[in-house]
């Protein structure tokens, strides 16, 4: 099956308002940046997106348009602030987190690739032992007073574990170094981050790449995400960034 659109708009075309969309990169490293431009440009707001590590602020021209336009309700993360407090406090994503127009969750980065890895595999909720004992415990580390609330636990082998709920989203942007027609991807090196569970979690994989390649191109056992987990892929230039302002 060809999955590839002809143009980036055209992938992301069914986005409306409310979506739940899950962001790949590791900070500056394998952001969908020309994605999150075309969500940008279509103008969809209320929106929540799911990162892994940081991505947002890896992007920092994207992350300004959105927040310009006021096109974000909520971020999940595990690393969603500036490094720099002088910096984050005068930066309006962070103004808009701390006056709590934009909700914010945070989670421990294995923790949450754990939750989208759970929703790929149909799993809808689990334990883990991380966070026990600590504030993780005591409720959603958030910046929505109401939504503090004790987790709930239980005792496995002696071990006190923190029940998590898996994290589906109504779709994953990723970006790949190649990609096939088919939706076969592989990533470069640590651009491969969260890519491979997003895409298993969401229930629609766009997939922004450098390089298209026809089917059988990419070798089976270096393909990083298979194309079952990808319905679009659309092929982009490689493009320059500035990094100076992380």
């Amino acid at each position: 099956m060809n999955k590839v659109r002809e143009s980036i708009e055209q992938a992301v075309a069914d986005i409306e308002d409310g979506a739940v969309i899950a962001i790949g990169g590791f900070f500056a490293v394998g952001v969908p940046r020309l994605l999150l431009r075309a969500i940008i440009e279509k103008g969809v707001g209320d929106l929540t997106l799911c990162c892994g590590a940081g991505p947002l602020l890896g992007a920092t021209e994207e992350l300004n348009g959105l927040v310009e336009k006021g096109q974000i309700r909520k971020i999940i993360d595990s690393y969603p602030l500036f490094r720099s407090a002088s910096k984050g406090v005068q930066h309006p994503f962070e103004q808009q987190v701390r006056n709590g127009t934009i909700v914010l969750e945070v989670y421990s980065m294995g923790t949450l690739a754990e939750k989208y890895r759970a929703a790929g595999a149909g799993i809808p909720a689990f334990f883990t032992p991380v966070g026990s004992g600590s504030m993780v415990e005591e409720s959603v580390l958030t910046n929505v007073e109401e939504d503090r609330h004790p987790r709930e636990t239980r005792f496995f082998n002696g071990e006190k574990c923190i029940l998590e709920y898996a994290l589906k989203p109504d779709f994953a942007l990723i970006h790949a170094h190649t990609g096939d027609e088919e939706g076969n991807l592989r990533y470069r090196k640590t651009a491969r981050n969260f890519n491979h569970v997003m895409a298993m979690a969401a229930k629609t994989t766009i997939a922004e790449v450098e390089n298209l390649v026809g089917p059988g191109a990419i070798e089976s056992d270096s393909m990083h995400t298979p194309g079952i987990f990808v319905q679009r892929v659309v092929k982009v230039p490689r493009i320059a960034f500035d990094i100076t302002n992380l």
